[in-house]
Order: C-alpha cells, then sequence, then structure tokens
C-alpha cells in the first residue's frame, strides 16, 4: 500500500489531481494494471491514502528533529519552562525539517499542497489532512513554555507563519532573496526567521 500511496504522491507532484488516476499510479508504481483499484476502490479512498501516507512521513521527519518537548519536567510534576536556549534549538529543528521539505522532500510537500487544495472542496478530507491539529497543540505548549502572553492564539500564528515561509520558498516567491535549499546559508536564513518571530512571540 506504501508504494502504491508513494507512486501517488509522485503523480500528484508532476501533474497536480488531473494526473492522479488509479491507471496511472499503477504505471508508475510499476504494478500490474487494476492493482490499485483493486486496493483502493475510489478516487476517494487513494486520495485518503495519498493525504495518509502525507501525514505519516512528515511526522516522522518531526520526530527525527529535537524539538523541545516537555519531557522534563519540574518539581511540581509540569513541563519544565523554555528559555531563549531552548527557542533557539526550536527555530533550528524547524529550519532543518523546512529545508528538507524543500529539497529531498520535495515532492511530498508540492503533493501535500495539492491535497490541501482538494480539502477546500473535499472538507472530509481536512481531518486526516490536517497534520497542523498536532503542529498547533505542540507550538502551543511550547509557547506557553516559553512565557508567550496569549499562547493559544499565538501557536497558531506561528505554525500559519512557518506554514507561510515553506510556501514562499516552495514557489519561488523569496528566490530572489533567499539562498538556494538545502546550504548551509538556507538553514540559517530560516533558523533566523523563524528565531525572529519566536523573539516577537516570547520576548526571550
Amino acid at each position: 500500500m506504501a508504494a502504491l500511496a508513494d507512486a501517488a504522491v509522485e503523480l500528484l507532484a508532476e501533474g497536480g489531481m488531473r494526473a492522479l488516476t488509479h491507471r496511472a499510479v499503477d504505471a508508475r508504481a510499476g504494478v500490474p494494471l487494476g492493482t490499485t483499484s483493486a486496493y483502493l476502490r475510489t478516487r476517494q479512498a487513494l486520495i485518503e491514502a495519498v493525504v495518509r501516507r502525507l501525514a505519516e512521513l512528515d511526522r516522522a521527519d518531526l520526530a527525527a528533529r529535537e524539538l523541545p518537548t516537555g519531557t522534563a519536567l519540574g518539581n511540581q510534576g509540569r513541563a519544565a519552562a523554555l528559555g531563549a536556549a531552548d527557542l533557539d534549538q526550536l527555530a533550528a529543528a524547524v529550519a532543518q525539517v523546512l529545508d528538507r521539505w524543500l529539497t529531498t522532500g520535495r515532492t511530498r510537500t508540492l503533493a501535500r499542497y495539492a491535497c490541501l487544495l482538494e480539502a477546500v472542496h473535499r472538507p472530509e478530507l481536512r481531518p486526516i489532512l490536517d497534520q497542523g491539529t498536532v503542529l498547533r497543540v505542540q507550538a502551543r505548549d511550547l509557547l506557553a513554555r516559553a512565557g508567550a502572553p496569549d499562547p493559544r492564539r499565538q501557536g497558531d500564528q506561528l505554525v500559519a507563519f512557518v506554514d507561510g515561509l515553506l510556501f514562499d520558498r516552495l514557489v519561488g516567491a523569496g528566490t530572489l532573496s533567499a539562498p538556494p535549499p538545502g546550504t548551509e546559508e538556507s538553514r540559517a536564513d530560516l533558523r533566523a526567521a523563524v528565531r525572529s518571530l519566536l523573539r516577537a512571540l516570547t520576548g526571550a
């Protein structure tokens, strides 16, 4: 099933939703004609499989980065407060994830945006696709521990900012001034952008 979903992701990245058909997935995955429709009988099921695969891979990327997760507890059993050094670590980790999604994960990122646009017209996809729900919860927790005055609202703003930064670099809107993805300069630039917002939100 993962091989079919990965083939579908490639098709979406190359040609958008119009390129996504059962026959095209069969051909890209190198499986006999009819294989995809046997496992995923409808187009809806095919899209849902893609969305679940994208969320799975993105979660793996995030888990591989050393984000401050709240596992360190204080004397009263509460998650330890975050200081400036923790926010520096957070900004660096986010920059690494973004740079990966702009380089080796670029195909997946393009497919994710194609699915996000599709979810505008198919709201049933949203609960599966919306990994931002998990990210928002984490962002709110991190900002609360960093002393942000309104962590719920500001956590949502942080996620929106990061997603917008990714989209801007992905479609080339910022390529005239931004360093090429995959370079240390790119990661440093992304890190500085994220850190600037964290500083504005928390004062740290």
